[in-house]
């Protein structure tokens, strides 16, 4: 049966994560979660069944809480079916004003830290010779709004980074996918889950109407976090997951105008771009 499958989610404590586990347990799944503290994710999900779920404090910065929470997991569920890199967060201000330190800690969080799960969780899966990896993107890492430059720069390079992990491991009979929503009805844009930069260099006035126009839209965003919960649970499975997945009709429409343009630019500046090999060079 499907709902034997063990999950693996990080950044279970809120948001989708926590819908998502909420949605596997009621289904019948195995579920191992991590939050920074393992007690309030137990409360935040409520259900008390130790024998399906295994709620984990883990510090995603610390290789050695990772590696420590997937023995933990497959030493209690026998294996590791599907990962879910959920953890990460958001943050809005201009690249002058946001200081090198708050750069670093977002791509540690964004990027490094799903990598380094990634790490962990792969001799369980090829040991297996199956396992399904989800990396929470978003369409700003195809198409970023004024703002929002290092954060899209993070969902860019997780994009990126799934792309080449899913032909590295198909072999092993590993499946990869890079979910990329947009606005999903979570508290995404709240104080934690939000690094909100200020903007005090004057100008800058497309990044000030877009910050406002994102806050004003706190609460009213079109996407469903339960039926992401659900479409994750479809694509598990799925015998043929996609590699992108964009969610969200605001998602299709951005990637969909992005993509185009992309195209068009580059069919304009062939020419140019083929000019830069040597007039009698083979391509290998």
């Amino acid at each position: 049966m499907n709902n034997v499958k063990v999950w693996y989610i990080t950044g279970a404590s809120q948001g989708l994560g926590l819908t998502l586990v909420k949605k596997l347990l009621e289904s019948g799944y195995r579920v191992a979660a991590t939050s920074r503290n393992a007690q309030k994710l137990k409360q935040a999900v409520g259900i008390a069944d130790g024998q399906r779920f295994l709620p984990l404090s883990v510090d995603l910065n610390n290789l050695d809480s990772i590696d420590e929470s997937i023995r933990r997991t497959a030493a209690a569920f026998g294996g590791i079916d599907v990962l879910v890199n959920n953890a990460g967060y958001g943050m809005m201000g201009t690249v002058e004003e946001i200081d090198e330190l708050q750069v670093r800690r977002i791509f540690d969080v964004n990027v490094i830290a799903p990598i380094n799960v990634i790490k962990s969780v792969l001799p369980v899966m090829r040991k297996q010779k199956s396992g399904y990896i989800i990396n929470l993107g978003s369409v700003a890492g195809l198409v970023g709004a004024p703002g929002w430059s290092i954060y899209s720069a993070t969902k860019a390079a997780l994009a990126a980074f799934s792309e080449v992990l899913a032909l590295d491991v198909r072999e092993f009979g590993i499946k990869v996918t890079v979910a990329e929503p947009s606005g999903l009805r979570t508290g995404f844009l709240s104080e934690n889950s939000l690094a909100n930069i200020d903007t005090g260099i004057d100008g800058y006035e497309v990044v000030r109407s877009t910050r406002e126009r994102y806050l004003a839209g706190n609460g009213l965003q079109p996407g469903d976090p339960v039926r992401a919960a659900e479409i994750f649970i479809e694509l598990a499975n799925s015998a043929r997951p996609p590699l992108h997945l964009y969610l969200g009709e605001d998602a299709y429409n951005r990637a969909s105008k992005k993509l185009s343009a992309m195209t068009s630019e580059l069919e304009e500046w062939k020419d140019t771009t083929i000019s830069a090999d040597y007039q009698n060079a083979i391509n290998h």
